[in-house]
């Protein structure tokens, strides 16, 4: 079925969508993005979302496309369009098409920003196999620019991260800058000991995730310490348990690092009711 998509005001056919070839994110990577999840044809954390998608606007000095209410109406029709019961929805603003390809920023007076929307189906989102069996990760150098807070459209070494563990028979990859774990590819990383979960801390250095931000406070709510700190992979692998957090994986047990068993191989009993917990409270609050 061809999808419905959105781009700058216009509910189009997939087959019909156009953006210039001068637009910046095409020619600079110069755009942020937002991926947020469905459930049950509800928007999951649509408000950290767009929380998000303005502070990352705002650290790159662009201009927003549209008020975060227009924003939500959009999403809602995309949703209902294309028939999402679940799956994502994907949101990318650029800075424009500029008139010359140049390093120097063009007026946001004169060039308006591009919005470009689309939806992807995922039927058994909720009832992943991968969460029932956990995932492998391997450990790779962090070689992506410093501002990983920022949620751009840069995501070519992440890209080649997911390529390294694929080729190594896993599932996905963390990286490591200093000694210390940053984050996944595309998730933020957490291990648990005894009754402890351990994440990195919020910086320029991780990207702060708007799942990681909902299932720290569950976790706390369900009696359960958090220490936000730098970690080594070493101290992951000594781990009992260890799992990631993304807006398309929701929690996600991991139960091997750089070859490693966790336990005893299979999902720990924390992480599969973190997940729970994650679901439950998120399709109660989905908009």
């Amino acid at each position: 079925m061809t999808r419905t998509v959105y781009v700058n005001g216009e509910y189009l056919p997939e087959t019909e969508a156009k953006v210039s070839i001068f637009d910046r994110a095409f020619l600079m990577a110069d755009g942020v993005y937002e991926v947020t999840s469905v459930l049950d044809g509800k928007l999951v954390d649509f408000e950290g979302h767009a929380k998000r998608l303005q502070r990352s606007l705002d650290e790159l000095d662009m201009r927003a496309p549209c008020t975060p209410d227009e924003l939500l109406e959009i999403h809602r029709k995309l949703v209902e369009l294309n028939g999402i019961e679940e799956g994502l929805v994907y949101l990318q603003v650029t800075r424009g098409a500029a008139p010359d390809r140049d390093f120097v920023f063009p007026d946001p007076e004169e060039v308006a920003p591009t919005l470009v929307l689309f939806t992807q189906s995922k039927p058994g989102l909720a009832d992943s196999p991968a969460a029932r069996t956990g995932i492998r990760v391997i450990s790779i150098e962090d070689a992506r620019w410093a501002r990983r807070d920022i949620k751009t459209v840069q995501l070519l070494y992440p890209s080649m991260g997911k390529m390294m563990a694929k080729k190594a028979g896993v599932d996905d990859a963390w990286m490591i800058e200093d000694g210390y774990v940053t984050e996944g590819t595309s998730n933020n990383a957490y291990f648990i000991k005894g009754n402890r979960i351990v994440t990195r801390a919020l910086s320029n250095d991780i990207l702060h995730g708007i799942t990681r931000a909902a299932v720290l406070r569950f976790a706390r709510e369900a009696q359960m310490e958090v220490e936000e700190r730098n970690f080594t992979i070493d101290e992951a692998k000594a781990a009992d348990e260890a799992f990631i957090t993304s807006a398309s994986t929701f929690v996600m047990p991991v139960v091997e690092i750089d070859g490693v068993a966790l336990g005893d191989g299979t999902p720990g009993p924390q992480a599969r009711r973190l997940r729970e917990i994650y679901l439950d409270e998120s399709r109660k609050a989905a908009i």
